[in-house]
């Protein structure tokens, strides 16, 4: 039958129109929305939608919060994707090493924090955090020790990216890994008799051919960064420092459902969306084009 595959695809197909294409194009249409008010707003027909325009948009790229959100997680993504994909890159270099031993037991201890869901894993760091509760102030009180407060001014970076990467390497290290296994093991063994140590196989081997799982662990991390919104979502209870709008994604979540300006909001999330797509095309892109370069050689 030639219409067999669009009948298995149908079900997919229908599921993604409802969930993922119908809420988009109705946040779109939104953000071209407004209420308009008449007299005090009381009664029938004082509060009507009206068509907005650009005004959402322009309100939205004027906003200082929205900016001073963008910042902080400018900086706070310059903390976390470094660190984590370095990490990521050098514990699968580690277990792609045959010195390694109990490989299963250490790959799985790694990619554990993944599995445990970011609001957990931001309350129990939170724990740590607090200087009245956490144990490792206690035993920095008893040695002596300066005692930082981790949840105030700059440590707070440092606090919420720790949250980041403690959650992401085993997952970004699980993709890496997974290459460094498809390598063939004839090419190592060419690099061993021309008489190259693993240090020079892992820089001058293992890495180069593992490029595209660095692109795509590195674009994965761009979209989460942007994405931020779990970990100072649920530390703002214990810390002063953290504001409702912290993050660009705090900023349209407390629009939406603290304001009630559920248009703003949405015009708010349709520029983050098209930042997340500018920022992640031009950076494939990019990378395409090296890689052309480098195959043209």
């Amino acid at each position: 039958m030639k219409g067999a595959p669009y009948a298995f695809l149908l079900p997919a197909t229908v599921l993604f129109l409802l969930f993922f294409a119908l809420p988009i194009g109705y946040a779109v249409w939104l953000s071209f929305r407004k209420v308009q008010v008449s007299g005090l707003g009381l009664g029938s027909g004082a509060r009507r939608e009206v068509w907005a325009g650009l005004e959402n948009y322009t309100d939205a790229l004027t906003d200082d919060e929205l900016v001073a959100g963008a910042l902080r997680v400018l900086g706070y993504g310059c903390i976390v994707v470094p660190v984590m994909l370095g990490l990521a890159l050098l514990f699968a270099l580690m277990l792609d090493s045959e010195k390694v031993r109990l490989t299963p037991v250490t790959r799985l201890a790694i990619f554990l924090p993944y599995a445990i869901p970011g609001v957990v894993a931001a309350l129990l760091w939170g724990f740590l955090y607090l200087p009245d509760v956490s144990p490792f102030y206690f035993v920095l009180e008893k040695l002596g020790l300066p005692q930082p407060d981790l949840l105030d001014g700059g440590p707070l970076y440092l606090a919420l990216s720790n949250i980041a990467v403690w959650g992401g390497t085993g997952f970004n290290m699980i993709v890496i890994y997974t290459s460094l296994q498809a390598i063939p093991t004839e090419v190592y063994e060419a690099a061993r008799l021309d008489g190259a140590t693993p240090l020079q196989i892992a820089l001058r081997i293992k890495i180069p051919m593992v490029a595209p799982s660095l692109v795509l662990t590195f674009f994965f991390s761009i979209i989460a960064t942007l994405q931020v919104f779990n970990e100072p979502t649920t530390l703002k209870p214990l810390t002063n420092s953290v504001s409702t709008t912290w993050s660009p994604l705090m900023k349209v979540y407390q629009d939406a459902f603290g304001k009630g300006d559920i248009h703003a909001a949405a015009a708010q999330a349709t520029i983050i969306a098209l930042a997340t797509l500018l920022l992640s095309f031009g950076f494939l892109r990019a990378a395409n084009r090296r890689n052309k370069q480098e195959a043209s050689r």
